[in-house]
């Protein structure tokens, strides 16, 4: 049997992993908490991708206090605005349609504003 699974494809035995998974969560009626888990998970994420930002954040920190006033306001307000984008859709409540169009533009537009604070205070020499 061990040398079975040893010579099969990986990709195949992935998938009978997965529907071993599946059957046990069927036959068990453990739907409810595999969606409770898919709940952590997703906090779990967000709050991973947060501590990322905070610790570039607090590298880059001396450098930011060295910007305009003007530009700290931008940059900073265009990460706010990216949070509260990435936490609607972490809720789990952006429908389709036009509230999808709107979030991938926000990060767009945010995206685009911190790129041009960020550049126009890092010309050098000019």
């Amino acid at each position: 049997m061990r040398r079975f699974l040893h010579d099969i494809n990986p990709t195949v035995r992935g998938l009978l992993i997965v529907a071993l998974i599946a059957i046990v969560v069927v036959v068990f009626q453990l739907q409810q908490t595999v969606s409770v888990v898919g709940g952590l998970l997703r906090i779990a994420f967000f709050l991973a991708i947060a501590f990322f930002v905070f610790l570039v954040w607090r590298e880059r920190r001396s450098d930011i206090d060295t910007w305009s006033q003007r530009a700290r306001a931008v940059f900073y307000g265009a990460v706010a605005l990216v949070v509260v984008d990435l936490g609607v859709l972490f809720s789990g409540r952006l429908p389709a349609g036009l509230p999808t169009l709107a979030f991938v533009l926000v990060l767009a537009i945010c995206g685009f504003a911190m790129f041009r604070v960020w550049r126009d205070e890092h010309t050098y020499g000019g």
